[in-house]
């Protein structure tokens, strides 16, 4: 296991697109807000050549989203990596990606949703912590952002632990406009545990099952969401699926993300689909944490360490990263 270098003002950020491209309307003016957030951490936005490449499944061919990917990871003046968004279609490109690459030049690689599958396959092919996180087209949400940016810069700029403290306000990425009280963290089942963080999008993760690119779930606490393209029940299969796994017995922990409201979720009914899978009972739950595909949203590493301790509230706080 490496940490990549952290970052620090003057260093370049590279914006690809492994999944989704930009769209149109993703405008001019958009992206400026967004690019002049992460300038003001000092830092030099660039792009890949093919970003604004779009198909018909929106994204840019297999061979320009390997060569923007690759030439990110050989470029010495890049110290990190950030995806345009999510979308689809991120793990047609693992068999074909260059590890001994990746290992030879390890920088931060940040992403989410579809992105999942990378963070996940590079970080079980190469050792390398990479990083879920917001993607480029997040920052530029002003009502929210100012607690993205502060996980975002705790997760990729600094070095000492960072305690995960709820927002107190949040929004379904479809109604970004509708600000909501955060009512907090959900503590599901009680206990205490340390372990490796693994996951990312539920979906995307079980996609990588059964191949080498799946990583190992002994002694991790599993970090998992699904967005609002997913009922509860489908999560509550997804979730199945995961656990079906042969090694997922030796996972210490489950934080999962919070619903957007097209899945239907509640509190209630996540405990209750909790409750019919005994292979959850010995291990510390929580749930309504900032990721997923709600916003704001927390820095986490693929890789680091993790304490979570949950009694009638729960703590979680990130010890590696």
């Amino acid at each position: 296991m490496m940490f990549p270098p952290k970052l620090k003002a003057g260093d370049e950020v590279r914006v690809i697109a492994p999944a989704k491209s930009f769209l149109p309307v993703f405008t001019a003016e958009m992206r400026s807000l967004a690019q002049e957030k992460l300038e003001s951490f000092g830092l030099v936005v660039t792009f890949g050549d093919f970003v604004d490449e779009v198909d018909e499944l929106l994204s840019a061919t297999v061979e320009h989203r390997l060569s923007d990917l690759h030439n990110a990871f050989r470029d010495p003046n890049v110290k990190a990596i950030l995806s345009v968004q999510g979308g689809s279609q991120s793990n047609q490109l693992l068999k074909l990606l260059d590890y001994e690459l990746i290992s030879a030049n390890p920088k931060i690689l940040c992403g989410m949703s579809d992105i999942t599958a990378l963070t996940n396959a590079i970080y079980k092919k190469t050792g390398i912590v990479t990083y879920s996180g917001p993607g480029f087209t997040l920052f530029k949400e002003s009502a929210t952002v100012e607690y993205t940016l502060e996980y975002f810069r705790k997760a990729l700029f600094l070095e000492e632990p960072i305690v995960i403290e709820s927002a107190p306000q949040y929004s379904d990425k479809r109604t970004i406009a509708e600000m909501r009280k955060n009512e907090g963290y959900w503590a599901m089942n009680p206990g205490e545990s340390r372990g490796t963080i693994i996951g990312g999008n539920l979906i995307t993760m079980n996609m990588l099952q059964g191949s080498e690119f799946m990583p190992d779930l002994s002694g991790c606490i599993l970090f998992i969401e699904d967005n609002d393209k997913e009922s509860n029940r489908a999560f509550a299969n997804h979730l199945q699926a995961i656990i079906n796994q042969p090694n997922f017995l030796g996972v210490q922990g489950l934080v999962i993300g919070r619903f957007q409201d097209g899945t239907q979720m509640s509190r209630e009914l996540l405990e209750k689909i909790l409750a019919t899978k005994p292979e959850l009972r010995h291990m510390p739950i929580v749930g309504n944490v900032d990721f997923g595909h709600t916003v704001p949203m927390i820095t986490f590493p693929i890789g680091g360490k993790v304490a979570l301790k949950v009694t009638s509230v729960a703590s979680l706080e990130i010890l590696t990263h």
